[in-house]
């Protein structure tokens, strides 16, 4: 069974502390258990960096070898064509994830580059949003 990459961009390794009244404070570790508990056993690679060059290769290693990828990209949603231009080159479902509405926030944070090249979009649950994204990808995967 090919593993599910769940890929976190910049500064979430920092959620649980990290202006918990936009992004809650629920650790990213916590995330990770939350979504393993959705997969039911699929296998998931939950991998954070905080640098686009290292997410760019999970990409890649995801497009040898993964199932579907859920994306968090942070901060590279606004600003990276690279991770765009890797994220279109893999041939299944992509769904990009955002814990809060980027669509009701300021200007830097509202329009995801990202966004161009994904199967789905989901902002706005919180935390909760990764399970649901994890069960909406087995859905796909279907």
């Amino acid at each position: 069974m090919k593993p599910i990459y769940i890929l976190n961009g910049p500064n979430l390794n920092r959620l649980g502390t990290r202006e918990p009244e936009i992004y809650g404070t629920t650790t990213l570790a916590e995330i990770e258990a939350m979504c393993r508990e959705a997969a039911g056993g699929q296998p998931l690679k939950f991998l954070q960096s905080n640098h686009e060059g290292q997410i760019v290769e999970w990409i890649h290693e995801a497009i040898d070898g993964g199932s579907g990828i859920i994306i968090n990209p942070a901060a590279l949603s606004f600003t990276s064509i690279a991770v765009l231009d890797a994220l279109k080159m893999f041939k299944g479902p992509i769904i990009e994830l955002h814990i809060s509405n980027i669509h009701a926030r300021d200007e830097a944070h509202r329009h995801s580059r990202i966004s161009a090249g994904v199967t789905a979009v989901i902002a706005g649950l919180g935390a909760k949003g990764y399970p649901v994204a994890v069960r909406a990808l087995l859905d796909r995967l279907k």
